[in-house]
C-alpha cells in the first residue's frame, strides 16, 4: 500500500479436465515486481521445494513489509507462509491451508491490526498471531463456503462476506450475522414444475442451497416471498421429478445420486437411492445424476450413474436397467497437460466426480420403452426394448470426441427424432453444439444455425405444440428457433445474460420455466405467441394472440398496507404474474404523433448532414391540437357488451397488457395525477365481472380515427373455487355489485356537483358584495339557496358540527357508500345483510339528493341570469356584451 510498484504475484498450474482436476505442478511459485510489473523475479527463499498449487497472497495494510501467504503443494512444504521482508524472503508458520484449495486459498488481511489475517475457507478462518494458529470465526445460523470479505477500516469489528448462501454481516466480529435476504441471485442447475392445480409448484436443485419448492404465483398481494418456498432436500440440489398425477409426491436428489422420496404432505423425506450389493464396489453418482420419471407410467422412475436403474413402484425397489454403458476408461491412464499423472500430484481429483457417468436421459413419449442415455464421455446410447440391448453412438459430426453429452429429449411429435446438446467447455471450447437425429440416434445433423459462436449449450426443450420451436440454454442466456434451429433468437425482454442449466416447459399453462446460475428462477408466461410464424406477424399491422384464461379471486392483502406493508426493503418478493387476463399482441409499425414523426424526419436529415426547414405554422398548429395516438382494447361478455376498455402502449414491437376483471371505476373523472399516496390508499377500481366467456379486441386511434385492427380473441374468465360464504351465484353477486357501483358513481358524482354548486354559491356571494347598485333581495335568496345547500351537505356527509365535537351523527350518504365499498370492494363474499339493508338506504336517500341538487341548480341559474350583465362573471355562465 506504500509502494505502487512493489507488486507481488501467484502463478499456478490447474487442469480442470473433462475426466479430472490436477490443481497445481511445475510453473507454480511467487514472482516479486519492484518496477509496477514490468520485470518479475521467482522467489524461493523459505518457500516449498515441491510442486506448489493455488497461492493467495495478502499484504497487511497495517504494517506493509509483512506479507502473508497460503501454499496449497503435494507435499510438507503446504502451509502458510509469512515474509516480513516486502515479500523477499518467508517463512512457515504453520501448516493450515484452506480445506478445498481450488475453492478458496485466499487471504485478506486486518487493515488495522498486522498480525490478524482471514482466510477463505468452507469456514471463515482468522489468526491473530500471524498464521501460527487459526480457529474458525462464529458461524452460529450462518452459511459456510466463504469467499469474500470486506472489513470496515473504520471499524474493523464490522465484516460483510460473501459465502455459498449470499451476503452477511455482522458488527461483532463474526459472534453474530445478519442474512442479506433481498438478493435474487441464487444459482440453479436444475428445475422443475409441477401440474398442481390451480397454480403449479416449480422446483429447482440449486448450489449448495438445498432443494427447493414455490408456488408459480400466489394469491398474495405482494407475490412470492422466501417464506412461500419449501425445502425438499438439503446439500446441493438437482433434478426433481415430480409424480404428474400427484403433486404430493416430490423426487429429489443431491450431489452424488443421493436420492429422496418428499411427501409435501407430512415433509417428511425417505432416502431412496439404489444400494450396491454385497461386494460391489459403490456406483459412479455424478455431481449431477440423470433421472427421469417415465412418461407412460408415473410409478416407473429411471436413476442413472455409469448405469442406469428402474424401479417400478416409486423407489421402493430398484433393478438394474443396463450395464455399464460409458466407454469404461480409467481416467487413471488418461493425460493431463500432456502425460499422465501419479496420485500424489496436487490435488489430483479432488472435488470432482467419477468419471465414466450417464449425465442425460430422454424416454420417448410416444414408444415406452425407446430409451436414450448420455454420457460424459461422449457417448449417446439408445435402447428399444426395455435395455435388453444398446445401440452405441460415437460420432455427432463436427462435435469433438469424448465431448459432454448435456442434454437429450426425445422427440414429443416424431418416435424417430431425438435431441442432444453437447458442452465441451472443459476443454476450452464454447461453441454451440445442438443436433437432432431423425432415426433414432444413427445419424446426427445439426441445428446449431446461427447461434452466437461463443455460448456452450447446457439443455434443450421441444414444444409440445409445435414441432419445430424449440428452446435452448446457453452460457449467456435462453434462445429459441421457430424453424427447428436454422435460425435461433435470444429471449431478453426481462432476462438477464446468464447461464441457464435447465429449461422445461409448463405444458398446461404454456409457460417456459428457466433455472438461471446466479439470477434465481425465471418464468417466461404463456410464450405461445412464439407458436405464430415471424412471417404472419410481419405480414399483419397488428397482432392479437391467444389469451390465457384468468383465474378471478379476491388477492390477499396479507400486511395490511400495500404489498409490503412496513416489512422494510429486506423483505424480498417476486412479483406474481400480472393478476387478470393478459393481452399480447404485436405491432408492425407503431403509431407516432405528429411531432414524433416530424423529430425523427429531421433526426434522419441532421445525421445525414442535411439542413431541417422550419415546419409551416399549420403543421405545428396540428402537432398541439393532435390527441395522442391510442391502443385500445376492447372486452366483450357473451352478449357483446362492452364491459371494459383498456389502454396499450403504441410502439413498434411486442407488448402486453393486463385487465384486472374489474369493470371501470366508478370514481368521478380526475385530470393529471392524483399526487402522493399515503401506505393504506388505493387506486379506484371497479367491480368484479360475472365469470363466463369473453372476447378482446384491439383498436387504433390515431389523428381523431378510431380503426380496428384484430379480430376479436375469445378467453374465459374462470373463479376461483374457494371461500366460506361464497354467493349462490357469481353471476347474479356481479349484478348486486354493480348496481352498487352505478349508485356509488352517482353518490360521489353527487359530492362533486356538490362542491361545485357551493363553489358558486360562494362566487356569487362576492359579486353581490362588490355590485352595491343590486337589488338587496338577491342576497337574500342566494342565502336561501346556500342554507338549503348546507341541510344537502349534512345529508351527503354528515353532520360536521357534531362530528367537530366528537359527538355520534347520523351516517352521510357518501360515508355510507364508502363503508359498502370497504366491506365488498375487494371480495367476491356474498353481500351480507346487513350492508344490503344499508344500501337500500342510501337508494332512497339519493333520490332526495338528486331532486335537492337539480333544485338547487336551477334556483342559482334564476340568480345567475338575474346579474348578469351587471356583476362581475362568476362559474357558470357565459358572458355577453348585449346583457
Amino acid at each position: 500500500p506504500d509502494n505502487p510498484d512493489l507488486l507481488l504475484a501467484s502463478s499456478y498450474q490447474r487442469r480442470r479436465h473433462v475426466w479430472t482436476l490436477i490443481n497445481g505442478g511445475p510453473g507454480s511459485g511467487i514472482h516479486r515486481s519492484t518496477d509496477g510489473g514490468q520485470t518479475w523475479t521467482e522467489i524461493s527463499a523459505g518457500l516449498p521445494s515441491e510442486p506448489m498449487g493455488k497461492i493467495g497472497i495478502a499484504f497487511s495494510p497495517a504494517r506493509p513489509d509483512t506479507v502473508y501467504a497460503i501454499i496449497e503443494s503435494d507435499g510438507p512444504g503446504e502451509g502458510t507462509y509469512r515474509s516480513t521482508d516486502f515479500g523477499v524472503s518467508w517463512e512457515k508458520r504453520s501448516s493450515y491451508v484452506a480445506g478445498s484449495p481450488q475453492y478458496y486459498n485466499e487471504l485478506i488481511a486486518d487493515p488495522v491490526h498486522p498480525d490478524r489475517v482471514y482466510s477463505m475457507d468452507t469456514f471463515l478462518m482468522v489468526t491473530d498471531d500471524g498464521g501460527v494458529n487459526w480457529s474458525r470465526v462464529g458461524y452460529a445460523h450462518k452459511h459456510v463456503d466463504e469467499h469474500a470479505l470486506w472489513i470496515n477500516p473504520e471499524n474493523t469489528d464490522h465484516l460483510i462476506t460473501g459465502n455459498d448462501g449470499g451476503i452477511y454481516d455482522s458488527f461483532d466480529r463474526g459472534a453474530n450475522w445478519r442474512h442479506v435476504e433481498n438478493l435474487p441471485i441464487t444459482q440453479f442447475y436444475r428445475v422443475t414444475p409441477d401440474n398442481d392445480e390451480p397454480f403449479y409448484n416449480v422446483y429447482g436443485g440449486t448450489q449448495d442451497n438445498s432443494t427447493l419448492g414455490a408456488p408459480s404465483r400466489t394469491t398474495f398481494n405482494y407475490g412470492i416471498a422466501n417464506s412461500d418456498w419449501v425445502v425438499t432436500l438439503g446439500g446441493d440440489g438437482f433434478k426433481t421429478q415430480i409424480d404428474p398425477t400427484n403433486p404430493d409426491v416430490v423426487y429429489s436428489q443431491l450431489q452424488y445420486g443421493m436420492l429422496a422420496r418428499f411427501d409435501r404432505t407430512t415433509s417428511e423425506r425417505v432416502l431412496i437411492t439404489p444400494m450396491p450389493g454385497v461386494d460391489e464396489d459403490n456406483y459412479k453418482w455424478n455431481w449431477n445424476s440423470a433421472f427421469i420419471i417415465s412418461p407412460h407410467d408415473p410409478q416407473r422412475l429411471y436413476f442413472a450413474a455409469e448405469s442406469i436403474f428402474m424401479s417400478e413402484d416409486g423407489g421402493n425397489a430398484w433393478s438394474r436397467f443396463s450395464p455399464d454403458i460409458t466407454r469404461q476408461h480409467d481416467r487413471k491412464e488418461h493425460e493431463v497437460k500432456g502425460r499422465v499423472w501419479s496420485v500424489d500430484a496436487v490435488a489430483k481429483n479432488d472435488s470432482t466426480s467419477m468419471y465414466g457417468s450417464i449425465i442425460s436421459l430422454s424416454e420417448s413419449p410416444l414408444i415406452e420403452g425407446l430409451i436414450y442415455a448420455g454420457t460424459d464421455d461422449g457417448l449417446i446410447q439408445v435402447t428399444n426394448n426395455g435395455g435388453e440391448s444398446w445401440t452405441r453412438h460415437d460420432d455427432f459430426g463436427r462435435v469433438p470426441d469424448m465431448t459432454f453429452v448435456s442434454d437429450l429429449a426425445a422427440s414429443l411429435h416424431n418416435e424417430d427424432t431425438v435431441f442432444a446438446t453437447f458442452n465441451n467447455h472443459k476443454r476450452g471450447d464454447f461453441r454451440p453444439y445442438v443436433y437432432r437425429s431423425n432415426n433414432r440416434g444413427r445419424s446426427w445433423t445439426s441445428i446449431s444455425g446461427d447461434l452466437p459462436e461463443r455460448g456452450n449449450v447446457h439443455t434443450i426443450v421441444q414444444d409440445h405444440v409445435e414441432p419445430d420451436l424449440l428452446f435452448v440454454g446457453t452460457e449467456f442466456g435462453v434462445y429459441y428457433t421457430q424453424n427447428g434451429g436454422e435460425n435461433w433468437h435470444e429471449i431478453s425482454g426481462g432476462m438477464p445474460t446468464i447461464a441457464v442449466r435447465d429449461l422445461e416447459i409448463q405444458r398446461r399453462e404454456n409457460d417456459l420455466v428457466i433455472a438461471t446460475f446466479g439470477r434465481g428462477i425465471r418464468i417466461l408466461d404463456d410464450y405461445r405467441a412464439l407458436r405464430t410464424p415471424a412471417v404472419d406477424v410481419a405480414d399483419s399491422e397488428a397482432t392479437m394472440f391467444p389469451v390465457r384464461d384468468p383465474w378471478m379471486y379476491a388477492v390477499e392483502n396479507v400486511y395490511g398496507y400495500g404489498t409490503k406493508g412496513f416489512q422494510g426493503e429486506t423483505f424480498y418478493t417476486a412479483d406474481n404474474p400480472a393478476f387478470g387476463a393478459v393481452f399480447t399482441y404485436y405491432l408492425r409499425d407503431g403509431y407516432r404523433s405528429l411531432r414524433d414523426q416530424r423529430l425523427a424526419e429531421e433526426g434522419t436529415r441532421r445525421a445525414d448532414g442535411e439542413d431541417n426547414p422550419y415546419p409551416s405554422w399549420d403543421r405545428l398548429r396540428d402537432e398541439s391540437r393532435e390527441d395522442a395516438p391510442e391502443v385500445l382494447i376492447e372486452i366483450y361478455n357473451d352478449s357483446g357488451e362492452v364491459v371494459r376498455r383498456v389502454t396499450g402502449p403504441t410502439g413498434k414491437g411486442l407488448h402486453r397488457v393486463a385487465w384486472n376483471l374489474r369493470t371501470p371505476a366508478p370514481d368521478p373523472v380526475q385530470l393529471g395525477g392524483s399526487g402522493a399516496r399515503a401506505p393504506w390508499d388505493s387506486e379506484p377500481q371497479g367491480v368484479f365481472v360475472a365469470p363466463g366467456d369473453y372476447t378482446a379486441r384491439i383498436f387504433k386511434r390515431v389523428q381523431g380515427e378510431t380503426e380496428a385492427l384484430t379480430e376479436p380473441v375469445a378467453f374465459t374468465v374462470k373463479a376461483l373455487d374457494r371461500g366460506l360464504f361464497r354467493p349462490d351465484s357469481l353471476d347474479a353477486h356481479a349484478e348486486t355489485m354493480q348496481a352498487a357501483a352505478n349508485l356509488s358513481r352517482a353518490v360521489q358524482g353527487a359530492g362533486r356537483a356538490l362542491g361545485e354548486l357551493r363553489s358558486r354559491a360562494s362566487h356569487l356571494a362576492v359579486a353581490l358584495r362588490d355590485t352595491p347598485d343590486l337589488d338587496p333581495a338577491l342576497r337574500d335568496r342566494l342565502d336561501g339557496i346556500d342554507g338549503e345547500l348546507s341541510e344537502l351537505s349534512v345529508l351527503m356527509f354528515g353532520d360536521n358540527v357534531r362530528s367537530g365535537a366528537n359527538e355520534p351523527s347520523p351516517m352521510g350518504l357518501s360515508g355510507r357508500m364508502g363503508m359498502f365499498a370497504w366491506a365488498h370492494g375487494d371480495a367476491l363474499a356474498a353481500v351480507t345483510d346487513n350492508q344490503a339493508q344499508s344500501l337500500a338506504i342510501a337508494r332512497s336517500q339519493y333520490g332526495l339528493v338528486e331532486e335537492s341538487l337539480r333544485s338547487a341548480d336551477a334556483a342559482l341559474i334564476e340568480l345567475e341570469d338575474a346579474i348578469a350583465g351587471k356583476a362581475p362573471w362568476t362559474p357558470g355562465r357565459i358572458p355577453s356584451l348585449n346583457d
